[in-house]
């Protein structure tokens, strides 16, 4: 349950990001991981061909992300083959599909099952400390010159990692996400802008490039979201539900408030057992322990991003007393808010998935 000492009705202070205007959760969610482009290229390959992409952690800080996250995502515009994570089988693809790879898994694609790599796991670092310094044309050449030939749009991204994150670490290790319309949607229009952006070169454009990579991953995320079945579990899922998805819409806009379980159900319009279950059931935790992670997680952002007192903090967030505060975000971060601020907000590693 959420702590005692909240308050039932707190006005947030000024500072408080007004979330009534215009707000969405997956918005919301997106700017406290503080997406950031850092790499985007397209892929021309022919047959055979294959990528065999280590481990994040062997290219992190190439990238500038030593102790954060990269997400990769290949958006396929021609060709078709096959994608695995360790311990999967594998996915076949096809023009039109995005293969998204949200928790820094080593992966391979592959014109067909048990193609040899082009390059070994030193020769992929090379390759993208290459690309990250801008040694290489938005093009890259690929594979062994036959037919048929494949291209792809890759962008990889850093992430924080949060101390709360109910959207990327709850996707699979692999997602692949079919755009309804790839001829005319609008990772289409984006496609088009990347390869202006790298055609010509001029101040500001790296910032365009890398803002581009970010809409990409955005755009294929929200295209997800739209088409996500009825029957799936996760936070996307639970957005889509009627139930559920108004619950979090709720505690979003007023995270604040003093909600109880009865009165957050009033609110969305049903009972108190059928808005714990299908919460439950399509987010992974109760709406009252989702709510406790969320402060939490609002408040560290502040904590280090706007360098608030703790106390401001606990404020904004609505618990009544400092002290009230630290026991719910030791309960999350597994250790105090001042610690955390201390050391850099990096949560124990057994925290990074935002799990109790």
């Amino acid at each position: 349950m959420v702590e005692s000492g909240m308050q039932a009705d707190h006005v947030p202070a000024s500072g408080f990001r007004d979330r009534s205007a215009g707000f969405d959760p997956l918005s919301d969610v997106l700017e406290l991981v503080h997406l950031e482009g850092a790499l985007l290229f397209m892929v021309d390959a022919s047959d055979p061909w294959c990528v065999d992409v280590p481990p994040v952690a062997a290219y992190a800080e190439i990238l500038g992300a030593p102790r954060g996250r990269v997400i990769s995502f290949h958006i396929v515009l021609e060709g078709a083959g096959l994608a695995s994570v360790p311990g999967s089988n594998p996915t076949r693809f096809q023009p039109g599909d995005v293969l998204v790879y949200p928790k820094g898994d080593a992966y391979r694609m592959e014109s067909a099952l048990g193609t040899p790599p082009e390059f070994d796991r030193d020769g992929m670092i090379a390759f993208f400390a290459a690309l990250a310094a801008e040694r290489l044309p938005f093009v890259v050449p690929e594979g062994g010159g036959g037919t048929p030939t494949a291209r792809f749009v890759c962008g990889f991204l850093t992430a924080d990692a949060p101390l709360f994150d109910p959207l990327l670490s709850n996707l699979p290790a692999l997602l692949k996400v079919g755009r309804p319309n790839p001829e005319s949607d609008t990772l289409s229009g984006l496609v088009d802008a990347a390869g202006a952006a790298f055609a010509r070169d001029g101040p500001g454009l790296r910032t365009v490039r890398r803002s581009i990579c970010r809409l990409m991953l955005v755009e294929t995320l929200r295209q997800h979201l739209m088409n996500v079945g009825a029957q799936e579990a996760g936070w996307l899922a639970a957005l889509a539900d009627p139930v559920a998805g108004a619950a979090i819409r709720i505690l979003h806009e007023r995270p604040s408030e003093g909600w109880t379980l009865a009165l957050l159900a009033r609110q969305v319009g049903t009972s108190r057992s059928v808005l714990s279950e299908r919460f439950t059931r399509k987010v992974g935790r109760s709406p009252m322990d989702y709510l406790a992670f969320w402060r939490v997680q609002l408040a560290g952002d502040m904590l280090m991003r706007d360098r608030v007192s703790i106390e401001e903090a606990a404020a904004q967030v609505g618990y009544a007393s400092a002290q009230s505060f630290s026991r719910a975000f030791k309960r999350v971060a597994g250790v105090s808010p001042a610690v955390w601020r201390r050391d850099a907000g990096t949560p124990p590693a057994a925290r990074r998935d935002g799990s109790s």
